[in-house]
């Protein structure tokens, strides 16, 4: 009998659902794809500088509860109307959670919260979530961090970002170059932001790479390059905070010597906060102090807000407060909804 050298470590495998059966059960329809084709164009006029709007990309760290997430959607686009001319509001919307070592991996990965990872759940969530929202008329962004798993959701997605663990890898970078919808690199988790410059140069020209099809067979995609390419500023263990004038100055000119549009969002949590939610606040003031001063490269910012401040344990979900974070610890709503009135407003007095 031949030794079994195949496969030695994996305890046991599950049929994947094919993103086509996935569209069928939570198809797109006309008036949701017209809204996501819209929302895309105006993101897009945004961090090329066409809009004179700025993006506030706003939402939890990551979801773990939709009823929560609608609520909080909900509440956004109650502010649509007082914002609309200064700020275009879109909904995190944030699946999969990179963890350091280990960890909770996030709604798709691990959809009950209990180790039993029925991914296929998680995928059946996360794209129902995203129609509601569409069909809410919000916008949403969300982090890809599978290569592949996008391909089940991302019809419904309007932003795009790849994060500070994955700007490096060239297999995101090939990702990027062929979504369909605008993307935002985040500088790594050191604070270097020549790697996600060097990630944006990349995901502008086209790269061959393995994915799956609309029917879930693999094949070799061609991508024809995504011009809308952006940076994030989210600070760094090494850099510290970087959303104040002198790193935006000095990104911007980085970006232009690399023959980049100098599009950057300012992400008001991670690195930039110091972890410290309540330190939001104190990020968006600069950011604003810098618009109105006439810094025309900053398109957008990110906010972590959920209905409840703060975070918590992950644990049996009876026994979870109602609309607070299992992961980073985030805003409260009513903390972030003056601070969305305050970007408006110097959006507002920058013109």
């Amino acid at each position: 009998m031949s030794r079994q050298i195949a496969d030695t470590r994996i305890r046991k495998t599950t049929p994947l659902v094919n993103p086509g059966t996935l569209a069928q059960e939570f198809p797109v329809d006309e008036d949701v794809a017209s809204f996501i084709g819209d929302a895309r164009d105006q993101v897009a006029a945004i961090l090329r500088g066409d809009d004179p709007r700025v993006l506030a990309i706003v939402g939890p760290c990551s979801i773990h509860d939709p009823k929560a997430l609608l609520e909080f959607a909900g509440k956004l686009k109650a502010r649509e109307d007082s914002l609309k001319d200064a700020v275009y509001p879109v909904l995190r919307a944030y699946f999969e959670k990179p963890r350091t070592v280990i960890g909770w991996k996030g709604l798709i990965n691990d959809p009950d919260l209990d180790g039993s990872f029925r991914v296929n759940h998680g995928l059946q969530l996360a794209r129902g979530l995203l129609r509601q929202v569409a069909e809410l008329r919000i916008a949403a962004a969300t982090e890809f961090l599978d290569t592949t798993l996008g391909q089940y959701y991302a019809d419904l997605i309007s932003f795009g970002a790849i994060g500070a663990r994955t700007v490096e890898s060239q297999i995101h970078r090939e990702l990027a170059s062929g979504l369909s919808m605008p993307v935002g690199f985040k500088n790594a988790t050191s604070g270097d932001v020549a790697v996600a410059i060097d990630a944006i140069r990349s995901a502008h020209e086209s790269h061959w790479f393995p994915s799956l099809t609309h029917d879930g067979n693999p094949a070799i995609l061609q991508a024809s390059g995504n011009a809308d390419s952006y940076l994030i500023l989210r600070g760094g263990k090494d850099s510290g905070p970087n959303y104040s004038a002198p790193f935006v100055d000095a990104a911007a000119a980085n970006m232009r010597d690399a023959g980049i549009e100098p599009g950057i969002i300012v992400d008001c949590s991670h690195g930039n906060s110091e972890k410290d939610p309540q330190r939001q606040p104190i990020v968006l003031s600069d950011v604003c102090a810098q618009l109105e001063r006439g810094q025309n490269a900053i398109r957008g910012v990110m906010i972590e807000s959920h209905l409840v401040a703060g975070s918590q344990s992950i644990g049996p979900r009876e026994a979870l407060v109602y609309g607070q974070s299992i992961t980073d610890a985030c805003l409260a709503w009513e903390d972030t909804q003056p601070l969305l009135e305050q970007l408006a407003t110097a959006v507002r007095r920058s013109r």
